[in-house]
């Protein structure tokens, strides 16, 4: 007996209840989806159904889904083209961990007009909200979804660019980052995807997916920042010979 091997620990089952409060649902909820075929039927043991890993996966894949907007017959329809859930999670999660901006964030008018140095305005407070920057609380207090941008924002107050400019510029910079995402998930889409699409999506293929999207990923904020800094470079110059008449080739560089 010194010699037997422990067993192996068993792959965690979990009946509705259980898997209901691993994923943050409501065993209403559970059944719902399970009876719309966005998870397996569960293994039973006789009248009580036992849940696993990729049960687990595939709704917290749906609940990320409905989180970030996606209607459920839409979440319905891309369930259905994915075989396996932890693989099917573990795709979305780097599709869209990378670049989920930090958790959003709760404080105060007056703490917010403290950290841009500025008299509290319950004008500028509307302009964040009207512009989806900050949005009203029942409390009074403001959740900042994008707390990195609003740093950035105020960064660029401290540094005396008046407010109302950085307003009217804000709408500008979001539109061509739209743009920019958009150029880059559709290089994404009709090449790297649209082949895999084309093979049947095959279980096999899942992997590489997700292996080639954390490269890429990456890759293209690198890009992205290469091309603006000499994008910046091109218009400092320009702005310098049209205000103080610089020669460009005089003007110090930004690299």
């Amino acid at each position: 007996m010194g010699g037997q091997l422990p067993a192996e620990p068993a792959t965690e089952e979990l009946t509705i209840d259980q898997l209901a409060a691993k994923v943050g649902m409501t065993v209403r909820n559970v059944r719902a989806y399970a009876g719309r075929g966005l998870i397996p039927p569960p293994r039973l043991a006789g009248r009580t159904g036992y849940y696993g890993a990729d049960h687990v996966a595939r709704l917290t894949l749906v609940r990320e889904l409905l989180d970030k907007g996606y209607t459920l017959a839409a979440v319905e329809r891309m369930m259905s083209e994915l075989p396996d859930g932890a693989l099917a999670l573990g795709v979305f999660e780097t599709l869209v961990s990378p670049w989920t901006p930090a958790e959003p964030e709760v404080i105060t008018e007056q703490q917010l007009a403290e950290r841009a140095g500025i008299p509290h305005n319950p004008d500028t407070i509307a302009k964040l909200v009207d512009l989806g920057i900050a949005e009203r609380q029942d409390d009074g207090r403001l959740r900042i979804s994008n707390p990195d941008l609003l740093r950035t924002g105020l960064e660029v107050i401290k540094l005396g660019v008046p407010l109302d400019a950085i307003f009217e510029m804000l709408p500008k910079l979001l539109d061509h980052a739209d743009a920019v995402a958009k150029i880059y998930v559709e290089l994404f889409r009709s090449t790297v995807w649209r082949q895999f699409a084309d093979a049947g999506l095959p279980a096999e293929g899942w992997p590489e997916i997700q292996r080639t999207l954390e490269g890429i990923i990456p890759l293209a904020g690198q890009a992205l920042v290469a091309a603006f800094r000499e994008a910046m470079g091109r218009e400092i110059e320009a702005v310098a010979y049209e205000e103080l008449g610089v020669a460009p080739d005089t003007v110090p560089s930004t690299g």
